[in-house]
């Protein structure tokens, strides 16, 4: 099959084209400028497409002659984000109409079980993509909606490591103690992401989480455990989501207005309404990883000394951000 990935160089798309080409398929990415063949080893194996996805005409080139597509572009570090994803996703959905795409596969956020208009505006953002990508006639658009992904260089990953490492004491807003989360390790969404691609379905949108459901405090308490970090935590009433976030994006090395798009989402549940997609995305023996084991195989240094085909993609890659690997 002839796929394109667009955000191929991101997180998911950097560690989701290795399994592709192992499943043999043909692949092409999306890339603003020509990107480094020192960190992606995979590059020789696949056609780059240099495309800006606020482009409608880049986008058009780029999608033709494919028969699906991984849409995995969200730009959290803009400040008019909502605006720059809906005109990106309108391009997609454009394309595909024109040049007669089969699929397009999206990874989204999970959405709390509260009335649209208390969504965050991440997630409000999300479900407006997931709308427009569904809307495209003839094309069938099949969402992965994930909260926390458990694995190295993930930026919700991350900020949890990051603030577990440099804070002592911990102030945990009261909150963040009442709201449960779902995460699900790197390498199954990936591993439901390889799935969807030749799952028999029409258009709809599967959630997709891990084993555990625990409260935001229990989840930073357990990276804690687990990375044998001794932290004390201290719950803070009255704390708002701004504050919280504005004082996280200084904490970590995170891009400061990703951090608070973020935190912005925390006051909801982002818990799975069903596990369909173990049984409809995954392979029959496939196991899904447990957050402790999770956390393990991120935190795994020795790792590093491998090269990048070889590595665990739970593990940081030579492609990930800088702000990612100054403080691994």
């Amino acid at each position: 099959m002839k796929v394109l990935v667009t955000g191929a160089r991101g997180y998911v798309g950097s560690r989701l084209v290795p399994l592709l080409l192992a499943a043999g398929h043909d692949v092409r990415i999306t890339a603003t400028s020509s990107p480094d063949p020192d960190t992606l080893w995979w590059l020789s194996h696949v056609e780059v497409a240099r495309t800006d996805v606020l482009d409608a005409d880049d986008v058009l080139r780029a999608t033709d002659g494919v028969d699906a597509v991984y849409y995995l572009v969200h730009d959290l570090g803009d400040a008019d984000f909502a605006r720059t994803d809906r005109q990106a996703a309108e391009n997609l959905a454009g394309a595909c109409v024109t040049n007669d795409v089969g699929r397009v596969v999206y990874l989204s956020g999970l959405v709390p079980d509260v009335p649209r208009e208390d969504q965050s505006a991440h997630i409000d953002s999300r479900l407006e993509v997931e709308q427009i990508l569904t809307s495209a006639a003839g094309v069938t658009a099949l969402t992965l909606r994930a909260a926390v992904l458990v694995g190295a260089a993930s930026t919700s990953f991350e900020i949890i490591r990051q603030i577990s490492t440099r804070l002592p004491v911990q102030p945990i807003p009261t909150w963040m103690k009442d709201c449960r989360v779902q995460p699900i390790a790197t390498v199954d969404a990936l591993a439901a992401l390889v799935g969807a691609l030749t799952v028999e379905s029409g258009s709809r949108h599967w959630d997709v989480g891990g084993t555990e459901v625990l409260s935001y405090g229990d989840l930073v308490a357990t990276y804690g455990e687990v990375a044998d970090l001794h932290r004390l935590q201290i719950p803070v009433p009255l704390l708002p989501t701004g504050l919280v976030g504005a004082l996280a994006g200084l904490l970590t090395d995170v891009p400061k207005q990703t951090v608070e798009s973020l935190v912005e989402s925390l006051h909801h549940d982002m818990v799975c309404a069903d596990d369909e997609f173990v049984r409809d995305l995954l392979p029959a023996d496939h196991r899904l990883v447990g957050l402790r084991e999770g956390i393990e195989r991120a935190l795994d240094r020795a790792q590093q000394d491998l090269p990048g085909e070889h590595r665990d993609p739970m593990t940081l890659m030579p492609q990930d951000p800088e702000w990612a690997r100054r403080s691994f």
